[in-house]
C-alpha cells in the first residue's frame, strides 16, 4: 500500500485495560481535533462510562466498520465494538487487577492487528494494559510487544524480529531485551541480539526521515566494562556486533558507558545531541532516562512489525482510575507519532 493511500485510512485506538486509566485518557483525547479520523476498538459500555467520568458532553456511537469514522458528526466518539468480550466486563471494579479486563484488552489488540494486516487501518495506538491482568486471563504474553509479534506471525512462519523503542522529542532508545528478569536479560545479550537490534533501529529510522542514523550503543556493565575489569561482555559480544553492523553500512558507535551515553544523545535547547538513537541492553537501562524526562511526552513504538504501532509510555495507573484526572498527553503524543510514521 502506498503512503498516500495509507494516510487516508483511519487509526485504531485500542481501549486497553478497562479497569485502568486507558478509557479515560481516550475519552479526553477524542475531545480534541487531533483524534479526527480515529476510532476506538473496545467496548461501548466502558467508553460511555469513561466519557461520564471525564465530564460527559459527548455521545459514544457504535460504528460497524473503520471507514464509518468519516461520517461521524462532531462531539461523537466512534467505537467499533470488539467481539467476544466478557459479558460482565463493566462489573470489573475500577483500579483492580481483573481477568475480565485482561481478556478484553487482549481481544481488542487481536482484532486491531487483524484490521491492520488486512489494510483497513493505517496504524494502531494502544492504551495501556496490565501484565498481571493479562496473565490472570490466561494470555501467554507478558506485554504488548510479545503479543503483537505473535499476532503478526504467519501460520507456521517465523516471528518477525521486533524491538521496543521509547521516544520523545529529546531522546530515542531501542532495547535489546525487554520483559524478562534482569538475570535472564543479561544472558540474552548476545552477538545476534545486539546486531539484530542495530539492524532494526537502522531500518526503522527511515520512518522519521533518517537515512543513516547515528546510533550509540550502551555497554552492559558499569563504565562499559572498564576494559574487562567489570565484565567482558563489551569486548566479547557488544563490540563485535558493532563492527559487524558498521560493515553493513550502519553508523553504530560504542560501546559507551551507560551512565553518560544518554546525556550525550539527548537533544535539548542549546545542546544538540551527539546521537540520534541509543541502543540499550536492558529494559530499565533504556527506559529510565526517557521516562525521567516526562512520561507525558514519551511514546512506545514497536519496531519491526508489518504495521505502525505506538502507545503511551505509562501504565494503567490503577491508583487514579475512575477519578477522571488522568493526563492524556502521552496518548496524544503516541497518536502524533503514529501519524508521522504513516506519512513518511
Amino acid at each position: 500500500m502506498s503512503v498516500s493511500k495509507r494516510t487516508l485510512l483511519p487509526i485504531a485506538v485500542t481501549m486497553g485495560d478497562a479497569c485502568g486509566i486507558g478509557p479515560e485518557t481516550i475519552a479526553k483525547l477524542f475531545r480534541s481535533a487531533q483524534a479526527s479520523g480515529c476510532f476506538v476498538l473496545g467496548d461501548v459500555g466502558v467508553m460511555r462510562r469513561a466519557v461520564r467520568l471525564t465530564g460527559g458532553g459527548w455521545v459514544v456511537a457504535e460504528i460497524d466498520e473503520p471507514q464509518a469514522v468519516v461520517e461521524a458528526p462532531p462531539n461523537v466518539l466512534p467505537v467499533l465494538q470488539a467481539q467476544t468480550l466478557p459479558a460482565d466486563l463493566l462489573d470489573a471494579p475500577l483500579g483492580t487487577i481483573d481477568a475480565r479486563a485482561g481478556a478484553a484488552a487482549a481481544r481488542c489488540i487481536e482484532q486491531a492487528v487483524a484490521l491492520a494486516l488486512r489494510g483497513a487501518v493505517s496504524a494502531i495506538v494502544t492504551a495501556p494494559v496490565h501484565k498481571e491482568a493479562l496473565a490472570a486471563a490466561g494470555v501467554g504474553f507478558p506485554g504488548h510487544t510479545e503479543l503483537l509479534q505473535s499476532l503478526s506471525t504467519q501460520p507456521g512462519g517465523v516471528p518477525p524480529p521486533v524491538r521496543m523503542m521509547l521516544a520523545n522529542d529529546q531522546l530515542r532508545t531501542v532495547l535489546v531485551t525487554i520483559h524478562q528478569s534482569l538475570r535472564s536479560a543479561i544472558d540474552a545479550v548476545t552477538f545476534d541480539a545486539v546486531l539484530g537490534t542495530l539492524r532494526i533501529a537502522h531500518r526503522a529510522a527511515a520512518g522519521w526521515g533518517m537515512v543513516v542514523p547515528r546510533i550509540a550503543v550502551a555497554g552492559l556493565n558499569p563504565h562499559a566494562g572498564e576494559g574487562g575489569l567489570f565484565g567482558d561482555e563489551e569486548i566479547t559480544i557488544i563490540a563485535p556486533a558493532i563492527v559487524a553492523a558498521r560493515a553493513e553500512g550502519i553508523d553504530a558507535r560504542g560501546p559507551y558507558a551507560p551512565d553518560t551515553v544518554f546525556m550525550r544523545a539527548r537533544h535539548a535547547l542549546g545542546h544538540p545531541g551527539e546521537f540520534d538513537i541509543v541502543v540499550a541492553m536492558t529494559h530499565d537501562q533504556g527506559l529510565i532516562p526517557v521516562k525521567y524526562l516526562g512520561v507525558e511526552h514519551g511514546v512506545n513504538v514497536t519496531l519491526g512489525l508489518p504495521f505502525v504501532r505506538t502507545s503511551p509510555d505509562h501504565g494503567t495507573a490503577f491508583d487514579i482510575a475512575g477519578t477522571g484526572v488522568a493526563d492524556a498527553s502521552s496518548l496524544a503524543a503516541a497518536l502524533t507519532m503514529a501519524r508521522r510514521l504513516t506519512s513518511t
